[in-house]
Order: structure tokens, then C-alpha cells, then sequence
């Protein structure tokens, strides 16, 4: 049996609190040794059995953790990502992996040089619609698909108050915030785009910061759509396909961040299932079975598969013990990054532009 791996995360805020802390607990294998919060005692109450410490340089010193989860504000990760690296730590870093693309090479550089996992946080490949979607692609269930859509959308015309994440910063804003995750689950699907053309905005009347883009990754005779706004007071589809026989359309985001901020507890892995979706909820699948009578239509109800952020950490445990590959890597970490800024270069040059990784 591979020894058990101490784990600290930095940083409570959502990401401590919601994606991080619940899911290392729950995960046979690693411990959740120490919560680093400056101040305040949210930690304590929510985690009694971590240690708190108020210095990073505390956990990169406490030879009882093996591993550093930065989940600090995203123009932090960086710097602190090299020091926990430095200081012979695995590390996972929460999305955005770094602010420019060659942080994140350097990064991923010095990692291998001292051995050490290094992982970006892209943990909603373990979403259940994005699971339901990615098998529907496998199974070529609309035939050969020609458009895909993948939105991420809220509803916030107003720039919260007090908070990091409205700071004007090109690190910070919805293509670094968002962006990550649904331009690496076009990566899992389809792999690295040809081109890509961007529109990076400011479209709220008030704000600091990038609050919609529209990303279209070109592909051979596909084209992937990535957007996201805050000016979506009524919903868009989460995921919508269209093929040469049929389309699939999903409402709704997994539920696995709503139920943590709702109170619930992550059960530990191997002693209870976690969340499933509603039937209410499934995404629907619409086929012509015979495409040369295309007004008769079949549709069907698609259950959505269980999503499970517990299996991001698993792979991460096992990464580390030498029993499994990563999943997320720290290369697709970089090239999300790469996408992202050529995004921001297109958006400002208004023009398609080839991507070379």
C-alpha cells in the first residue's frame, strides 16, 4: 500500500472551500493535512482536523505534505506554483494554470525536471453533461457532427463589489475564469484546432474586466463554438450539436458545485455515490432516422451521466504514486493558455488566426 499523501491547500475561498478541500478529503489515499487561510477562521470551523496555517511558507516547509493545491486569486498561481515546485511539492494549480503561456511552460519545465506532478485544475472533464456529450461524439450519435456549441453563461449586470475577480487584470475576467474549462473540453473532443477566431468583450455598462467572449475553434469541416457572457438573464443551451443525422441539445450545468454551495457533503469514495441529475434535467436527442424524410423526427430523453470531481483527485493520488498517467496535463494546461491569448490576439486584430502550439 503507497503511503498516504498530505495535501495543503492555499487559499479558501470558493475554490478552497467548494472544489478543493471537499473532494482531497473524500479521496482514500490523501489527507487533507492543512488549510493555508492569512486570516479569519472559515477553515477551522468548516475543516476542525486540518491544521491552519497563515503562511505559504509554512506548508512548503511541513515535510508531513507531499502536495500544494494554489487556489489563490489567478494573478497568485504562478509564483506560487514555482515556489511549491521549488520546494520539492507536487502541485495542482486551479484554473486559470497561469496567466501567459510561457509561466505555464516554465512551469510545466521545471516540474519535470525535479520529478513532481504538476496538474491543472481542469476538473470539469469530470462535469456528467460534458460526459454525456463526450460519449455521444465517440458514438458519432448525430452522425458526423459539423457544429458544436458550448456555452457557460450567468446573469450579472452589475460588477460584484470587494472582490479580486472584478480587479482590471489580464489574468483575471471571464476568458481566464471560464474560458479554461470549456476550451480544454473542446481539446478532450476534438484536439488542437487548425485556427481560431475570437470576440473578447466588455459588454456590461459598468466593468474592470472581460465580461463575454466568443471563441470558434475551426476544425476540419467542424467548427467548435466557445462562449460565455455575464448578460444571460435567460439561459442558452449548455451544450448543443448538430449533425448529418440529428442534434443533441442540454440544458442546465452539473449539479456538483450548486449541491456543495447548498450545503451538501462529498461522500468519501468507495462508501456512497455522489450526485446524479434529475431526468428533468437530460439533455435531449433528436434524430431523422431516414435522412431522405427529414420532417419525421425521433427524440429521446438522454440520461446524463453521474459527474464525479472525486476521479480528478483519484488520478491525481495515483499520478503521484506512480500507478496511473495524468489526465489533465501540465501541457494541456499550456495549451489552453496558448488558445486563450490567441483568442485575446484575434479578438483585438479582428481576424481568423492560425494556431501553432
Amino acid at each position: 500500500m503507497s503511503r498516504e499523501i498530505g495535501v495543503a491547500v492555499i487559499g479558501f475561498g470558493l475554490a478552497g472551500q467548494v472544489f478543493h478541500a471537499p473532494f482531497v478529503s473524500a479521496v482514500p489515499g490523501l489527507k487533507l493535512e492543512a488549510i493555508v487561510q492569512r486570516k479569519g477562521d472559515a477553515a477551522a470551523k468548516a475543516w476542525p482536523n486540518a491544521r491552519i496555517l497563515r503562511s505559504v511558507e509554512e506548508a512548503l516547509g511541513d515535510s508531513t505534505i507531499q502536495l500544494v493545491v494554489v487556489g489563490t486569486p489567478n494573478e497568485t498561481h504562478f509564483e506560487l506554483a514555482k515556489q511549491a515546485l521549488q520546494a520539492g511539492k507536487h502541485v495542482v494549480i486551479d484554473k486559470p494554470f497561469t496567466a501567459t503561456s510561457v509561466e505555464a511552460r516554465e512551469l510545466a519545465d521545471l516540474a519535470r525536471a525535479k520529478g513532481l506532478v504538476l496538474v491543472p485544475f481542469h476538473n470539469r472533464r469530470w462535469d456528467g453533461d460534458f460526459l454525456t456529450v463526450r460519449k455521444l461524439v465517440e458514438s458519432n450519435a448525430v452522425g458526423r457532427l459539423v457544429t458544436f456549441e458550448s456555452h457557460f453563461d450567468r446573469f450579472r449586470p452589475e460588477p460584484r463589489e470587494n472582490t479580486w475577480k472584478e480587479a482590471g487584470n489580464a489574468a483575471n475576467g471571464m476568458l481566464f475564469d471560464l474560458g479554461p474549462h470549456l476550451v480544454d473540453q473542446a481539446l478532450v473532443l476534438f484536439g488542437i484546432p487548425e485556427a481560431i477566431t475570437a470576440s473578447v468583450r466588455k459588454d456590461r455598462d459598468h466593468t474592470d474586466i472581460e465580461d463575454a467572449f466568443d471563441i470558434t475553434l475551426h476544425y476540419p469541416r467542424l467548427l467548435a463554438h466557445c462562449r460565455a457572457t455575464y448578460l444571460a438573464c435567460d439561459a442558452s443551451p449548455r451544450f448543443l450539436l448538430h449533425g448529418t443525422k440529428g442534434s443533441f441539445k442540454k440544458y442546465g450545468l452539473d449539479p456538483q458545485e450548486p449541491a456543495l454551495l447548498g450545503g451538501a457533503k462529498v461522500p468519501r469514495m468507495g462508501t456512497g455515490d455522489w450526485l446524479g441529475e434529475p431526468e428533468s434535467e437530460w439533455g435531449t436527442l433528436t434524430i431523422a432516422p431516414d435522412p431522405a424524410n427529414p420532417a419525421t423526427l425521433v427524440r429521446e430523453p438522454i440520461r446524463t451521466a453521474n459527474g464525479d470531481y472525486r476521479l480528478y483527485y483519484a488520478n491525481v493520488r495515483d499520478a503521484i504514486n506512480g500507478d496511473a498517467k495524468l489526465a489533465v496535463t501540465p501541457e494541456d494546461g499550456y495549451r489552453v493558455v496558448r488558445l486563450l491569448e490567441l483568442a485575446r490576439q484575434s479578438s483585438a486584430e479582428g481576424k481568423t488566426l492560425k494556431v501553432e502550439l
